[in-house]
């Protein structure tokens, strides 16, 4: 397979000033991401950082990888992922057969987790991939004051409550062909589940930062 990773970082996030270069454990946030495809390669194929950042750019440079620079019409608030991917590969002039997405925002995964959602997917034979994780809470509406429960009953217990399932961020694979006619992922999606604490970790508030901190000095710990 020849296979694309584009990891898109833009400036201006504005809850967390600087995000995607701040430091986390001592690196740029964007370094988790970037080593993870680099130190899986083999389904990473080409490596390239999407931005419209100076500082970004920098940091990336870093590393063996390729910096595109986003268009400033393709940086703003209301711009999709999914018209940043397609317009990139537009202009990279090459096809491949799948791209995959990794979110900088999202900076833990699991060693194998490439490798096993490629295998899963070219096994189902559909032409993309997004990774869920199970959510067991007591879920609900909220109607003039009323809460309405969705997946339980009043009195039910927590564990036989119906479980529901999150889009954690964790990884996204979509066929080049999604990428070139704009989506990342439709309705006929495999729904790839994992159940691992990694998932838990997606950063766009301080109270975030802050837990991906937490999440950090344990790994660390446990690998002491």
């Amino acid at each position: 397979m020849k296979n694309l990773t584009v990891i898109p970082a833009r400036c201006g996030s504005k809850r967390i000033p600087g995000k995607n270069i701040k430091l986390l454990g001592g690196k740029p946030l964007i370094a988790y991401s970037i080593e993870y495809a680099l130190t899986n390669k083999e389904w990473a194929g080409d490596i390239v950082v999407s931005t419209d950042c100076p500082e970004i750019a920098s940091a990336a440079g870093q590393f063996d990888i390729t910096i595109h620079n986003r268009p400033k019409e393709l940086a703003g608030d209301q711009v999709s992922t999914a018209e940043v991917l397609q317009n990139l590969v537009i202009h990279m002039n090459r096809t491949y057969d799948f791209v995959v997405l990794l979110q900088p925002t999202n900076p833990f995964r699991p060693g194998k987790l490439i490798e096993n959602a490629f295998e899963r997917l070219i096994e189902s034979k559909k032409k993309s991939l997004f990774t869920v994780s199970p959510l067991i809470k007591k879920l609900g509406k909220v109607h003039n004051d009323r809460f309405v429960p969705v997946n339980y009953q009043f009195g039910q217990r927590s564990q036989d409550i119906e479980t529901l399932y999150y889009e954690n961020g964790l990884l996204y694979i979509s066929s080049y062909e999604m990428i070139r006619s704009g989506k990342i992922m439709d309705e006929d999606s495999l729904a790839f589940t994992i159940n691992h604490i990694f998932a838990t970790v997606d950063i766009d508030t301080e109270e975030d930062w802050l837990y991906a901190e937490f999440v950090l000095n344990r790994i660390r710990h446990e690998n002491t």
